[in-house]
């Protein structure tokens, strides 16, 4: 196989012992406290692109204290108010040091980019987050850094460095792809050979079979989970260590081990600190990354996962009007999820075409799209802007998909006093906070009656879901039952809810419930009552409209 750094780069032996020293140091996830994350299952989260979020200098870039200012926008933390829109958490976009516009290049793991501010500005936003109640959670890129960190600097200029073993190195080039991109290159010419950077040249990967390099990145998470932080998004997971080329580039055993050290590494420090990941892939594959639920709650891994097949499949079932799609996924996590598993549903991120872009725009699929996110089980995330249906900006640039929020509809959208640093999408006259906020049935105020509703619902929020709509055939409507508890128990709550995806009214059922009243949740302009017949329960939907009814009545089920 290929050589590494003088190395054999898979001889078998090594790689059996770097394996069995990763899984050893893994085995003392048991001696780590388990996950305390009763908070995340069901919370709302938030993701904000610092830079594109509100600036309160005048420079164009967006930073700290503008996001501190706009704080009580995502959560004002007091519950009586209906103006905000009542998150949970924000996940902010990288934040550390680094030379490129998306912070996904890291220089410094240990000090915030001087473009969003001081520490002291960072450390206010966590004082400021917190006391009304929201939790932070941070980018944290394991995979790479940037080639302008002075470890990769060290090891490319030295080859007796002691970075150098940091990285991934090849006396000759391997001649891999990139796993989505054969054509792509993943390895790289410096001095003295070529180093694996799988995203891009200036993105060398580390090289985690190294122990210090893994202690190093646990020092790191260690440092900001002390600092406040509540925990992390981890970029580009499934590649931590690679194995050979296309599929070896992707969810190896030593990736998992890694993990799991990593994950009871959080643990010991701060059992509340969610993980996240970004496993861009099927769903059998994400579920491999909870990892076991024997001896750790939620898994000895990543206790929530990005859902990106229920995403693509929220999108495509708006777009279409049919909701099989939806339900196959959602029959597809029950059967291979773990237990207790948190589910990271979504519409969109900031690697991809904003949903409004994606279903032209059209308000009734955004808002279609938006009820069926909060009604999901798990922990939803809301890329910042989605709430008022922003669009893409004009071109198929990243940057298109992180352009400036537009809060205002004047020349710098109430963004910032000064030249925007980049583009504002086309739209924003319209797809504004403060015209959606005047607007009683805007998407915002969708937004919000909809968070408020899942937040008040013990159902809605941590209840499981059972399934009504076929997976077998096509269907306009997608329906569940959401059901937390057992009946007399307190906080037990069985809740029916119905989409109705299409351009016509429909009349959805009849569904077999226990139950013989229905009293609205929520409903839409039109949607009429269950009512129970024969042959089960139906009710009257509108075209793309959505009711979400309390079960009760002497027929609701002692278990389910």
């Amino acid at each position: 196989m290929t050589p590494r750094h003088g190395k054999t780069f898979a001889r078998p032996a090594l790689v059996r012992a770097a394996i069995v020293a990763m899984v050893l140091a893994a085995s003392t996830a048991s001696a780590a406290p388990q996950w305390n994350l009763d908070w995340a299952d069901g919370a709302v989260f938030y993701e904000i692109f610092v830079r594109s979020f509100q600036d309160s200098d005048g420079n164009g870039i967006g930073d700290f204290r503008g996001l501190i200012s706009r704080l009580d926008y995502l959560n004002d933390g007091n519950p009586a108010t209906k103006d905000d829109l009542g998150v949970d958490a924000i996940w902010l976009m990288p934040v550390f040091a680094s030379p490129s516009y998306h912070g996904y290049d890291v220089t410094d793991y240990e000090h915030v980019n001087p473009d969003y501010g001081s520490e002291a500005d960072f450390d206010r936003l966590l004082a400021e987050a917190h006391r009304r109640g929201i939790r932070v959670i941070v980018d944290l890129v394991l995979n790479h850094t940037s080639a302008q960190h002075p470890w990769f600097r060290s090891a490319s200029a030295d080859t007796a460095s002691r970075h150098r073993d940091w990285y991934v190195w090849s006396r000759v080039d391997p001649g891999w792809g990139q796993p989505w991109n054969a054509a792509g290159s993943s390895w790289h010419s410096a001095a003295g050979g070529f180093y694996y950077g799988l995203f891009w040249g200036g993105m060398p990967d580390l090289n985690f079979r190294n122990a210090e390099v893994r202690a190093e990145m646990e020092r790191v998470a260690a440092l900001w989970l002390r600092r406040g932080v509540d925990g992390f998004r981890l970029d580009a997971t499934r590649h931590l260590i690679e194995d050979g080329p296309g599929a070896g580039q992707n969810d190896t055993p030593e990736t998992h081990a890694f993990l799991r050290e990593f994950a009871a590494a959080v643990r010991r420090v701060k059992p509340d600190a969610i993980l996240v990941g970004e496993n861009w892939t099927d769903t059998a594959a994400i579920a491999e990354y909870f990892g076991a639920t024997d001896s750790i709650a939620r898994g000895d891994e990543l206790p929530c996962n990005f859902d990106f097949p229920l995403a693509a499949s929220i999108v495509d079932g708006v777009k279409s009007g049919d909701a099989r799609g939806i339900a196959g996924v959602l029959r597809e996590i029950a059967r291979a999820y773990p237990a207790k598993a948190i589910d990271a549903p979504f519409l969109t991120n900031h690697d991809m075409a904003r949903v409004a872009t994606q279903v032209g725009n059209r308000r009734d699929r955004l808002g279609t799209a938006c009820a069926i996110l909060f009604t999901l089980p798990g922990a939803p995330f809301v890329y910042y802007g989605e709430e008022i249906g922003m669009e893409n900006g004009p071109g198929a640039d990243d940057k298109y998909k992180r352009t400036p929020m537009a809060w205002t509809g004047g020349k710098t959208g109430g963004f910032s006093t000064g030249e925007p640093w980049f583009a504002f999408a086309p739209g924003r006259e319209h797809a504004n906070v403060a015209t959606e906020r005047k607007e009683s049935g805007s998407l915002l105020r969708r937004y919000i009656s909809l968070i408020r509703l899942r937040s008040e619902s013990p159902a809605l929020r941590k209840g499981a879901i059972s399934l009504l709509t076929p997976t077998d055939r096509s269907s306009p409507v997608l329906a569940f039952e959401r059901v937390l508890g057992v009946e007399g128990t307190a906080g037990a709550e069985w809740v029916l809810v119905a989409h109705n995806l299409s351009d016509r009214p429909v009349t959805a059922g009849p569904f077999e419930i226990a139950g013989d009243t229905f009293r609205p949740l929520f409903a839409d302009r039109g949607v009429g009552i269950p009512s129970s017949g024969s042959g089960g329960v139906t009710v009257r939907l509108p075209a793309h409209s959505t009711g979400v009814w309390k079960i009760e009545g002497k027929g609701t089920p002692k278990k389910r």
